[in-house]
């Protein structure tokens, strides 16, 4: 018995000078580098306040120049282009000084993006592709802010909203946003939809064979002399596109004003169903005839 106590407490002797001597080392630590530590503590500080000015600093000189701008009535693209490229480039300049004043060098983060090797580099050169393709887009004006475009490739359409440095964002009608890397656009082909002051209404209407066809032409003629968004002085035309295998095609040309086109092209339609139905013009659709031999 008592050798088990002795046993005990040799061990738990054993045990508390080791607890005292990982204290001693741990406070002899905390004195060796407390010094550093007041001194990190301190650029860390430093480091919070220089972010804040500089935050305050951009914003103030964004908003300058981007009261410039629009005073000089610049493009509201290059506005846009321009405030992006100035809002990412100060932003870096910010995270250097923040970064050499946490004791940093440059060199370690030039030597980081090297070490990361192809990725870096890929990324770059997509990056790069990006601002490129926004340069020629402010230089050559494909489209500016607020015209209705398409990009051919993918389908995705709406009007340009924002050119900014590496993206394009464009709002489609039901107002969801696209954004589109400017080398896309720059690289693909696209259509302006609004480039135009004026646009061409181009319709197909079928009529069926038993259908006066001169008739149905007087009418289209007169609905086209009838609906004052379509333009008078340019030239309406009213035809025979194509004999079809259940319908007479007619087609129907006029030129309206751009921002006019929607809304003229769904009043036209629905006059010709209303006007066509009272004259006893018959719109042929597409049906199933079942012919039963008796003698079967």
């Amino acid at each position: 018995m008592d050798s088990t106590v002795e046993i005990l407490q040799e061990s738990a002797e054993e045990s508390a000078e080791k607890v005292q001597t990982q204290m001693n080392e741990f406070v002899v630590f905390i004195q060796e580098h407390i010094p550093n530590m007041v001194d990190f503590g301190i650029r860390l500080l430093i480091a919070i306040l220089i972010f804040f000015l500089g935050r305050f600093l951009i914003k103030w000189l964004r908003k300058r120049i981007r009261n410039s701008l629009n005073r000089s009535s610049a493009d509201a693209g290059l506005t846009q282009f321009t405030d992006s490229f100035l809002k990412i480039s100060l932003y870096i300049v910010l995270f250097l000084i923040i970064a050499a004043n946490l004791g940093i060098e440059i060199n370690s983060i030039s030597m980081l993006f090297a070490s990361a090797g192809v990725g870096i580099s890929l990324s770059l050169q997509q990056t790069l592709s990006n601002f490129a393709g926004g340069v020629l887009i402010l230089l050559l004006k494909p489209f500016v802010v607020g015209d209705y475009i398409i990009e051919d490739t993918n389908k995705d359409e709406g009007t340009v909203k924002e050119i900014q440095t590496f993206y394009t964002k464009l709002t489609t009608v039901d107002n969801k946003t696209i954004v589109i890397p400017n080398g896309i656009l720059a690289n693909n082909s696209l259509t302006n939809v609004t480039a135009k002051a004026e646009r061409q209404l181009d319709l197909r209407i079928g009529i069926s064979y038993d259908s006066d066809l001169k008739k149905a032409k007087q009418l289209l003629e007169q609905m086209l002399k009838d609906i004052p968004s379509i333009m008078k002085d340019e030239n309406l035309y009213v035809f025979v596109d194509s004999l079809g295998e259940s319908s007479v095609v007619l087609g129907i040309r006029g030129w309206v004003k751009t921002d006019e086109y929607w809304t003229t092209r769904w009043d036209l339609l629905e006059k010709i169903k209303l006007t066509f139905d009272e004259e006893g013009i018959v719109i042929p659709y597409n049906q199933l005839t079942v012919h039963l031999d008796d003698g079967a």
